[in-house]
């Protein structure tokens, strides 16, 4: 049981570090051109998440670097992808109100993002919880390293969207922070005791779906032009710097 709970308490700690962003998002004296930087960024860094998604998921869909993908664990990503996708896009435009054709609210895109991040926080629980059951004592080091660093990282995903509008409270950020991170706990706990390939494939599939859904109105957001020619040219070009920055920061962070 002791050596359970120490799973659990650090499981806490890494799905926890994505508080650590807190302070910076909800600093209020910024200027219009550091939120266009930093929402960029935040889309950036959702897009290496996307790609490091993929690279796990991949290793397990063609085992041991086979062409062909294992036929019933594909079928799960699918289903698992267009699910999430279609359920989200069809939960949206029914509550969609007195909103435009295209239109998504930022609190409902940053919801969905710290659901997509929640997923894929579940998957890494699971394998942290998979480890620590088998004893792997070096790769442990290795992985709560990497997943904490990873993690501080992803509040920035979940608050760019709310990062120019007046949403912007302690509380709600908090909310969306604990539904990203919490779910390292459960699934910390969960691969602890049983873990399998369908079930990763499962919630990787998941995340991605819930990316692809929130990606997308987060880019209508950030190329949307300014009312000036110049400002909006310069808006472009933050935005394509933002992104190029959020992506290499995930990867840096990855790496280290």
């Amino acid at each position: 049981m002791a050596h359970f709970a120490e799973l659990i308490g650090l499981a806490t700690v890494m799905g926890l570090a994505i508080f650590l962003s807190l302070p910076l998002v909800l600093r209020r004296s910024r200027t219009a051109r550091l939120v266009n930087l930093l929402s960029a960024a935040a889309i950036g860094i959702l897009i290496f998440l996307l790609a490091d998604v993929w690279g796990n998921v991949s290793a397990i869909l063609y085992p041991g670097g086979a062409f062909v993908a294992d036929p019933s664990l594909m079928a799960i990503f699918v289903v698992g992808v267009l699910g999430a996708f279609f359920v989200l896009f069809s939960l949206e435009h029914a509550s969609r109100g007195t909103r435009g054709p295209g239109e998504v609210s930022a609190t409902t895109t940053a919801l969905v993002v710290a659901l997509a991040i929640g997923f894929q926080n579940l998957t890494e629980g699971m394998v942290l919880g998979a480890s620590w059951a088998a004893g792997l004592s070096g790769l442990l080091a290795v992985l709560f390293a990497g997943f904490f660093l990873q993690n501080v990282t992803e509040g920035f995903p979940i608050a760019g969207p709310l990062l120019g509008t007046p949403e912007r409270r302690a509380g709600l950020f908090s909310a969306y922070f604990l539904l990203g991170g919490a779910p390292t706990v459960l699934g910390a706990g969960v691969g602890y005791y049983w873990t399998s390939n369908a079930l990763t494939v499962g919630f990787d599939a998941l995340a991605i779906g819930t990316c692809l859904y929130a990606i997308i109105p987060m880019f209508r957001v950030a190329f949307r032009p300014a009312a000036d020619a110049v400002e909006s040219a310069l808006r472009t070009r933050l935005t394509y710097v933002g992104i190029g920055l959020g992506f290499v920061l995930g990867l840096v962070v990855n790496a280290l």
